[in-house]
């Protein structure tokens, strides 16, 4: 991997050297890794005309899906834990032949961009902006591979909880088991924190699992994803606890099954972000739901959970090939609950089959 990692790094060289500045200072732990193979807590990441430098303090014991150090970069070990990796780094600059530093603004504090700026007297600074997430947006093939199995752990993981006694059981107990069958089937951990409503709790955003237990009747939402060398996936579902849901859960479980699927449809190089929102939105729409519907229909995924691009209805942009989103439309009612259907795809053209589901746990409104 370090022949790919090198190639990203020489395509932020370029854009530095069109945005007229001769050296970026990359200090976003999930850029870093995505240029340099591997990130350790704390590290900075110079790219200058005398070489690549990547700056960190002593490691502790790595995990094995952490990476190893890369071996074509120069790396400066920093002992103790007074110094800072960034100002480090950018200590460096003149060193290194370069008079000008781009560095990422949007994750630099105020203090530490001052004390960039007083190490490299001299230097021009300039804001590197969101360059390397928009490298990140287009997956090559061994990302997407590294998805691939997230996925399949996710959908193993979720399975096997679908086929275990769920009446009586907590939020809170439902997710730390989900999180361990994880593990068990080979994730590094899971992508983000689980989350499992029941009851008036289904289909709510980002709940927080609590002690409600499981009862006959409750609509139960899922939504998991599995972390698998560095690579982040996402689905969620909606079930009903009992022998057979009742009509307005049917009714509501319909409408969001819908939604999602033209949302799915939806997905193609070129096509707007906010007209995939769009098509999910009006099936919501035209069965007065709107105001229930989740604020946002889905992201970007890969090396963080949630990343560009946005599929909401105020998203800019179009989508490209080989670009890994969520379509995750859902409705929620406070105090009823609600539903969620959550989906990781690959935007592909229509010659190539159209989008790819790496997400495949079934779909159907399960009794369980």
């Amino acid at each position: 991997m370090s022949e790919v990692h090198a190639s990203r790094r020489a395509r932020l060289r370029e854009r530095c050297a069109a945005a007229g500045t001769s050296a970026a200072l990359v200090s976003r732990p999930a850029n870093i890794r995505y240029l340099a193979g591997w990130a350790p807590p704390g590290a900075a990441l110079l790219l200058a005309p005398g070489g690549d430098v990547l700056v960190h303090p002593r490691p502790t014991a790595a995990a094995p899906h952490d990476g190893e150090p890369p071996r074509d970069l120069r790396r400066v070990v920093l002992e103790g834990t007074d110094g800072d990796p960034v100002v480090a780094a950018a200590d460096l600059v003149r060193e290194l032949g370069a008079d000008s530093l781009a560095v990422e603004e949007h994750h630099l504090t105020v203090v530490r961009h001052r004390a960039v700026a007083s190490v490299a007297p001299g230097v021009r600074l300039a804001g590197l902006g969101r360059a390397v997430e928009q490298l990140r947006l287009v997956k090559d093939d061994e990302e997407i591979a590294a998805l691939r199995v997230a996925a399949e752990i996710t959908d193993q993981a979720l399975g096997e909880l679908l086929e275990s006694i769920l009446v009586g059981r907590t939020e809170r107990h439902l997710a730390l088991e989900l999180e361990r069958r994880l593990v068990d089937h080979g994730a590094d951990g899971p992508a983000f924190a689980t989350c499992v409503g029941t009851g008036p709790h289904s289909g709510a955003p980002r709940h927080v699992p609590t002690d409600r237990r499981v009862e006959e009747g409750d609509f139960l939402t899922v939504c998991l994803g599995a972390d698998y060398h560095g690579y982040r996936c996402e689905v969620g579902r909606t079930f009903v606890i009992g022998s057979a849901p009742a009509d307005w859960q049917v009714e509501l479980y319909d409408v969001v099954f819908a939604a999602q699927r033209a949302a799915r449809e939806a997905l193609a190089p070129g096509v707007a972000c906010r007209d995939v929102d769009r098509a999910a939105r009006q099936v919501l729409e035209r069965a007065g739901l709107c105001e229930a519907a989740a604020a946002s229909t889905g992201h970007g995924v890969g090396l963080e959970i949630d990343e560009d691009p946005r599929i909401t209805p105020s998203a800019m942009g179009k989508l490209d090939a080989c670009v890994p989103v969520t379509i995750e439309p859902g409705v929620h009612f406070p105090g009823r609950g609600g539903v969620r259907i959550d989906d990781t795809l690959v935007v592909r053209p229509v010659a190539d089959g159209g989008p790819e589901l790496l997400t495949i746990t079934t779909k159907e409104l399960l009794a369980l």
